[in-house]
């Protein structure tokens, strides 16, 4: 499968930023010609920041400053390069003290030994519970979460008026409307598991179990599960209607829900600009579930980690918990990303959009993609099974390949 930012949350910057080249970082808008610069000595922490947030986080940089006394330099990165220059920078000293990134990198930075666990104390109640159960790994809560993002069903309420009560009203209401292709969803050559998870997930058929603390358990894959099968068998009789079809990529599902062709479209908030642009009244629907289980999607939650190297690691929580976590900011970032704030009071906020607050709703049965390092075997074989499926290859043998390649390729 290609994965790609979008193909698997968006919010982004998921699994796939692969680039290992140190990049050099850009002065941010805050007067400051600094570069990567040492980690925070004495009174300073320095902070990067994705470069399109600089502005959202500044308030509260000049806030924590005059209050305590801390100097806090954001730095503006490129999105792509963040990651990847965290991890080689922060075991030199060089690294900053806190970094923008997301959920699902927490694997490998655990695994590098680059971030420090973070103390929430009894704010941790205040956020919503996808977006702390995502800041969370083996028991301890690594990231400050700002922002949580999954997918839904985009319907185009000029042809299809109602919600569809399931996946095959979704598509009877489809055809009742004169469509030959009611819903799309982004598939291509390689497939797309991230956007047909929440399928899958209707037939009891998540990736991993859990563990006693809540976390996903790399020993426990439940992809070969009778529930896998059952969604195996699923994907293939929907391939054999037309109903799901390789050859649709995600351009191609946009054009076809932008030009009419379909009344139905499974995407993220990052698709809904092109519909209104396009003059389309959209209402953002729960998943139609193909079975009587919840569709639940993925969610990408985007957050900040502290350095473990960091020599200013209290007030690094500090700025964190009590500034960056507050209602005001995460609406600032709100405004910056439109992506549904992590903190609950700013989310319920947002909600007052009905698009936001679609998306919150269809989010109130997402559960966070997977950031232990085993889910990078899964990506390896998924989709192309999914994608074989789909295009006619037998369900059960190739479903059973599947989960015999993962676990193998997990030991």
């Amino acid at each position: 499968m290609k994965v790609t930012k979008r193909s698997i949350a968006a919010f982004g910057a998921i699994t796939v930023l692969t680039s290992l080249a140190l990049a050099g970082c850009s002065a941010a808008n805050t007067g400051d010609k600094g570069t990567d610069g040492d980690s925070a000595k004495g009174g300073k922490l320095v902070v990067w920041v994705d470069s399109e947030r600089v502005d959202a986080v500044k308030g509260a940089a000049e806030a924590y400053e005059k209050k305590t006394g801390v100097k806090v330099q954001l730095v503006g990165k490129n999105v792509d390069d963040i990651k990847d220059d965290f991890i080689q920078q922060v075991p030199t000293g060089k690294g900053p003290d806190i970094t923008m990134g997301a959920h699902d990198w927490l694997g490998e930075l655990s695994t590098n030994g680059v971030v420090a666990p973070l103390e929430l104390g009894d704010s941790s109640k205040d956020y919503l519970p996808v977006a702390l159960q995502a800041s969370t790994y083996d028991g301890n809560v690594y990231m400050l979460p700002y922002a949580v993002e999954n997918i839904a069903v985009l319907r185009n309420t000029a042809i299809v008026p109602e919600a569809a009560t399931s996946f095959d009203d979704m598509i009877a209401k489809g055809k009742a409307a004169g469509l030959d292709q009611p819903f799309v969803v982004e598939q291509g050559a390689e497939g797309n598991p991230y956007h047909l998870y929440p399928f899958q997930t209707a037939f009891g058929a998540p990736v991993f179990g859990t563990d006693a603390k809540g976390g996903y358990d790399p020993t426990n894959l439940q992809l070969g599960s009778e529930g896998g099968t059952a969604f195996a068998n699923w994907l293939a009789a929907q391939g054999k209607a037309g109903t799901l079809n390789t050859d649709i990529d995600g351009e191609i599902a946009k054009q076809q829900f932008l030009d009419g062709k379909a009344a139905f479209w499974l995407t993220g908030p990052w698709n809904v600009g092109a519909a209104t642009d396009a003059g389309i009244k959209v209402a953002i629907d729960k998943i139609p579930s193909p079975t009587d289980k919840a569709a639940s999607p993925f969610a990408g939650v985007k957050g900040f980690f502290i350095s473990a190297e960091s020599k200013n690691k209290v007030a690094a929580n500090d700025f964190l918990v009590n500034y960056i976590g507050t209602p005001d900011v995460q609406l600032d970032l709100f405004k910056a990303g439109n992506v549904l704030p992590a903190l609950t009071a700013a989310a319920d906020k947002a909600a007052s959009d009905p698009i936001i607050a679609g998306f919150q709703a269809v989010g109130a049965d997402a559960v966070p993609m997977p950031a232990i390092p085993a889910m990078g075997s899964v990506w390896q074989f998924w989709g192309v099974a999914e994608a074989a499926i789909i295009k006619g290859a037998d369900p059960q043998a190739t479903w059973t390949k599947l989960a015999d390649d993962v676990a193998g390729a997990i030991k």
